[in-house]
């Protein structure tokens, strides 16, 4: 508590600063996710708190990200569409996945699985934060221009026979439900269909058309619309926003840009009184815990989830502590990822209850944090402080933003996540692998399989696919690469030193093997032709061990179809210098003693050839 006073000054500055930053960015964020304004906003306030109170870096300032962001949003559209387009009704399943990945990044800390997470391949991340960048802007063309899909009356038209289609379908279940046999009583379906409104079929044409026009693909889709219907007010304060978001930095960094940009653009609109669409009306007071949550929790709802909260658990747990290894590099402190780990799920779980969207350690917000002066977790929760604070002083006067500036705002975020630092290298990296008649390389296709995936497809999955194909082009690579080096293969053998004055009279009964390198599934192919080698006139087999340092399963059970062989050939094989790892593989599965006794294992060459001297004087 004394360290956390340590430095007020500096800290209340830092926090009030960072703070101010991350207003603009929160709303967008908000906006963008399908849940409004205020969420983004609560998001920031509880996460910003909580995880720099329960935390692992002192400088850390959480909140939304674009990341988090992208993949909420895939959550929260997915889930409105199976509650028939009403966010109210599908507000808990929401948020339990939400607190539910939050719960999963407490997990990911307690198990200690923090430091882990930096082994995620560099090619992943970059096809994913591309893409990231892709989706925020392509999904904000349609905002940035003013085009909503559900105020285009021709366009919902186009889906009045497929939504009169739903709720007929829906009035079936219902009947089928209380047992109601449809073609028996069809006067009943008759009735029920009479009462359906024509405000009932263009809510669920609008939310049909709604579904239609989101993601990429739908963007895409109502893109030639949106171009033919731009309403040039609402293009002007997109283009005025992102102009001085990039100009204001040219002039000065002590402000941020994005602040401005957002004080003077709606200024504009509000001060010439211009004819603009605001953002949704943020609610004044303090934020309340939704109970509904707990109330009308079902298990079913959010098992199709759960893979996606861990992913979400995953992402913000990388987002987080990526953002720590910044804060380290600027401060030169060391900060404690499992407990980053926990103080980020505890601050989710928490923003979850009172509605917010979840988030991560945020770099832009944490270095504005340390350049500002700011040192302790105390920043961290004034940030937080400063942001309840706007939203109980400052709630309605935020509501007036227009919508257009915050899709201006999110167009600049997509234009910075995006990692130019791998698309530049693209051409540069080696072509390591062969696709039919191509050479290509194995990083380059990972990053455009993970960024192709997630733009058009899904984000989730598209992590999941790129995990699997780097690791196992990793694997293969090692696996390659070790057995070049590993000496199992069938070349001449060269003497080792202690083994060049070995009795000529035992030469032709005795065949030496010398094991480089671990035994693993890389090797394994090569190592099951050693008995190849073995000369008909050896009845003994010496393996040199000492520098076989590592056995997978692979690589043990190679061993034991080996030994098997030779023991229906009757020969005798001996170990020398079996290592700590090999040893505790083989005594696991009873290699060792069934195969080879204690008796034929030895520390030093010399014993060896001792003891064979001593059997065949023995057998003579």
């Amino acid at each position: 508590m004394k360290n956390l006073f340590s430095n007020i000054k500096g800290d209340a500055f830092g926090g009030i600063t960072a703070g101010i930053v991350a207003l603009p960015l929160a709303l967008a964020f908000g906006v963008s996710s399908g849940l409004g304004p205020s969420a983004g906003l609560y998001g920031a306030i509880f996460l910003s708190f909580f995880a720099a109170l329960f935390g692992g870096t002192n400088t850390q300032i959480s909140g939304p990200t674009a990341p988090m962001t992208a993949v909420s949003m895939v959550v929260i559209a997915g889930i409105i569409a199976l509650n028939d387009g009403d966010v109210t009704k599908a507000l808990p399943a929401i948020l339990t996945v939400f607190i539910l990945a939050g719960l999963f990044q407490v997990g990911l800390g307690v198990l200690g699985l923090g430091k882990y997470i930096k082994y995620i391949p560099y090619p992943v991340v970059s096809g994913f934060m591309t893409a990231i960048g892709l989706i925020i802007l392509i999904t904000q063309i349609l905002p940035a221009v003013g085009y909503y899909p559900k105020e285009d009356i021709e366009f919902v038209n186009q889906f009045k026979p497929q939504a009169e289609e739903l709720i007929l379908e829906n009035i079936l279940k219902e009947e089928a439900g209380e047992g109601i046999l449809v073609l028996e009583n069809f006067k009943e379906t008759i009735d029920r269909a009479q009462h359906i409104t024509s405000k009932q079929i263009l809510n669920e044409s609008e939310s049909l058309a709604s579904n239609e026009a989101s993601g990429v693909l739908g963007a895409i889709k109502v893109a030639p619309r949106a171009l033919s219907n731009i309403n040039w007010l609402e293009l002007m304060l997109a283009l005025g926003t992102i102009l001085i978001i990039f100009g204001f930095k040219r002039i000065t960094k002590a402000v941020p840009s994005t602040l401005v940009a957002l004080v003077v653009m709606s200024g504009v609109a509000v001060g010439f009184g211009l004819d603009y669409r605001p953002i949704e009306e943020i609610p004044s007071g303090i934020p309340m815990p939704n109970l509904e949550i707990f109330t009308s929790f079902s298990v079913v709802s959010i098992t199709p989830y759960i893979f996606t909260a861990l992913t979400l658990a995953l992402l913000g747990s990388i987002d987080s502590l990526l953002t720590s290894v910044v804060a380290d590099n600027m401060t030169k402190t060391k900060h404690k990822p499992n407990k980053e780990l926990i103080g980020q799920g505890i601050g989710n779980s928490i923003a979850g209850i009172f509605g917010g969207i979840p988030g991560a350690g945020a770099t832009i917000r944490t270095v504005v944090n340390i350049n500002s002066g700011g040192k302790t977790k105390l920043s961290g929760m004034i940030a937080g402080i400063i942001l309840l604070f706007i939203l109980l002083v400052l709630g309605p006067v935020a509501s007036k933003i227009p919508a257009a500036v915050l899709a201006g705002i999110l167009i600049t975020v997509g234009i910075g996540v995006m990692d130019y630092k791998g698309l530049k290298v693209i051409p540069c990296l080696p072509r390591d692998m062969k696709i039919g008649p191509f050479k290509v390389s194995s990083e380059v296709l990972v990053m455009i399989v993970v960024l192709l995936l997630s733009t058009f497809w899904n984000l989730v999955y598209a992590v999941g696919i790129g995990l699997v194909i780097a690791s196992l082009m990793f694997m293969k690579k090692i696996g390659d690469l070790t057995a070049e080096r590993s000496d199992v293969k069938p070349l001449k053998e060269e003497a080792w030193k202690d083994e060049i004055n070995f009795p000529e009279e035992l030469k032709s009964e005795v065949f030496i093997k010398h094991l480089k390198g671990p035994l693993f599934f890389g090797s394994t192919n090569d190592f099951q032709q050693l008995s190849l080698q073995i000369p008909d006139s050896a009845s003994t087999v010496i393996l040199r061990l000492g520098r076989m340092q590592y056995m997978d399963q692979s690589g043990l059970y190679a061993m034991e179809d080996m030994l098997q062989d030779l023991k229906a050939k009757q020969v005798d094989v001996l170990f020398v210098g079996l290592l700590q790892q090999p040893r505790y593989m083989m005594e696991r599965i009873d290699i060792i003693p069934d195969f080879i006794s204690e008796a034929c294992i030895f520390d030093s060459f010399k014993n060896c050839v001792q003891w064979i001297k001593d059997h065949n004087e023995s057998n003579s």
